[in-house]
């Protein structure tokens, strides 16, 4: 992973103390609400129904042992006793005391750490396939690159106040892990007819009010002119955004507005100014971003182990993944026990996967898009010990891609935009999966739940997505079915009327069993909907509304 030079920790520790200045100035009343608001969200902090709330940035997911064990004393020492992972591969702190927040932000420098970029309408926390380095299916390492754009974007004056917020990912495989199409930029690494390496550029996608799927804007983008043409992108947006409403305000807005072909002409006549400048990015300054992402060394001893044990071979189903270096594999960690709190993570379990990474793990973790973990390097023959580490933890649930692998944003229980609660709507859904034996006879079904239409919980891109609206005062709850997140990612459509919260979970097992009766051999709850479309789930879903 990359690690910090003078520059960076200088950089950051400047802002920890004009930060430490502009927190006192509140406190003491020189600042109102109002005028510390645009100063606490450059540096990540919020101001939810109960509490500021921090929020630390995790670039691409990626996290040491040190910087876990950082994170979980900060949930200790300064928080309830947890984190909370979010669907950007960050962790959020939903208690800290303003007063405590410079010091929580010194305790992240130490390990190279910070909270820059996970708000206000900046570049916000560049993402990758979490799997990036590890992936069987993968053309090239991911994270790299995303390196080279956080370092470009952080701070940088032309794009520090956008329209409104943007998001950029990049993949490096062919599986589509890091949901390309519903970003403002997508970065899907590929080959040209000479087996050059270099971009496939999506623009113009994105969830919230108006979920828009992105468009390709170009086939092929040599890696010189990474930075530059981002500039284009970002300048044509920055000219035309619609500053003048919040709603249109996105770039999926302006694509739309004025048509993809339009914005790609606007974005090469920009391009075609800027390319040969000082915006090149040098040879040199890849290979050195690159040499910070090192592959672990071949293990020996490929086999997956043998088990007689039902609960580590359920495990191993589930929750193993592929890995391109024979004799390792890619685990991933549930931070969904049946009836828990989807990304939620305790300051001891962060601590144990601490050690398990150490150990275990070539010293590394990730976060997901999904508010799971991922130990993406670990040798098959350790995996028996890795399963009875995370046992002990309790973080050894056997449900990666399941039913009750549920999202979940914050909702109305934290959250100052939330129109509904979405964490015990996640709870009852899972533990009534479970109860019902569904959750493996299903297979892989995304359910993802929202408590607003801003769709941190990404329920646009589920195969079921549950939104909370408010109607009238009382909490009601809007089903869609079809979206998904890979490469051929879709859009989900609401299906009917809003459903009572209670109604919810009885009526998403509904439409499981409805899969299970109308599939055909080895297909998909996706693949099912596209085949029927989803009238044929309608009527299951409100049999009893």
């Amino acid at each position: 992973m990359y690690k910090y030079d003078t520059y960076d920790h200088q950089m950051v520790r400047e802002r920890i103390a004009e930060f430490r200045d502009q927190v006192e100035r509140r406190i003491d009343g020189r600042l109102t609400e109002d005028q510390f608001k645009p100063l606490r969200l450059m540096n990540g902090v919020y101001l939810q129904l109960h509490a500021y709330m921090l929020r630390v940035a995790i670039p691409y997911g990626t996290m040491n042992s040190a910087q876990l064990r950082v994170l979980g004393r900060i949930a200790r020492e300064y928080d309830k006793g947890y984190g909370h992972f979010t669907t950007r591969t960050n962790i959020q702190y939903n208690w800290p005391a303003l007063t405590d927040i410079p010091d929580i932000l010194d305790e992240l420098a130490a390990v190279e750490m910070h909270a820059i970029q996970t708000s206000g309408n900046c570049i916000r926390n560049v993402t990758t396939d979490p799997f990036a380095g590890a992936a069987a299916d993968e053309l090239e390492d991911g994270r790299p690159w995303a390196e080279i754009i956080r370092q470009w974007s952080t701070f940088h004056p032309e794009f520090t106040f956008l329209p409104r917020k943007f998001k950029i990912a990049v993949n490096g495989a062919s599986e589509d892990r890091a949901g390309l199409r519903v970003h403002d930029i997508g970065l899907q690494l590929v080959k040209n007819e000479a087996g050059e390496t270099g971009f496939e550029v999506w623009v113009g996608g994105g969830q919230g009010r108006t979920p828009r799927l992105g468009h390709r804007i170009r086939d092929f983008l040599e890696p010189r002119d990474l930075l530059s043409y981002l500039t284009a992108i970002l300048r044509v947006y920055n000219q035309h955004g619609r500053r003048d409403n919040l709603y249109k305000a996105r770039i999926k807005m302006l694509v739309e507005a004025i048509g993809p072909e339009e914005f790609a002409r606007q974005t090469e006549a920009e391009w075609d100014e800027i390319r040969d400048s000082n915006l090149v990015l040098p040879a040199e300054e890849i290979a050195r971003i690159r040499a910070f992402f090192d592959e672990p060394p071949a293990a020996t001893g490929s086999a997956i182990p043998a088990t007689g044990r039902a609960d580590f071979a359920a495990w191993l189903r589930r929750n193993r993944r592929d890995h391109k270096v024979e004799g390792l594999s890619s685990v991933v960690i549930s931070l969904k026990p049946i009836g828990g709190t989807p990304g939620d993570i305790t300051d001891v379990q962060l601590e144990a996967v601490a050690d398990l990474a150490e150990k275990f793990g070539f010293d590394e973790a990730r976060a997901t898009p999904d508010q799971n973990l991922v130990l993406p390097h670990v040798r098959n023959s350790d995996l028996e010990a890795v399963f009875d580490g995370l046992v002990a933890a309790g973080l050894a649930t056997a449900n990666a891609g399941l039913a009750t692998d549920i999202v979940a944003c914050p909702g109305l229980d934290y959250c100052a935009l939330a129109n509904a609660r979405s964490i015990p709507i996640a709870q009852s859904i899972s533990n009534l999966i479970e109860a019902e034996g569904l959750s493996d006879q299903v297979g892989d079904v995304t359910i993802k739940i929202d408590g607003c239409i801003n769709a941190c919980g990404h329920h646009h891109v589920a195969h079921i997505g549950v939104l909370g609206v408010d109607k009238r005062g009382e909490e009601f709850y809007q089903i869609t079915l079809g979206g998904n997140f890979g490469k051929d990612a879709s859009i989900g459509n609401i299906v009917g009327k809003g459903l009572a919260g209670e109604d919810v979970p009885a009526a998403i097992v509904r439409a499981l069993n409805t899969y299970l009766e109308i599939r055909n051999e080895k297909e998909r709850f996706i693949d099912t909907l596209r085949r029927v479309g989803p009238d044929a789930f309608k009527e299951s879903i409100y049999a009893a509304a």
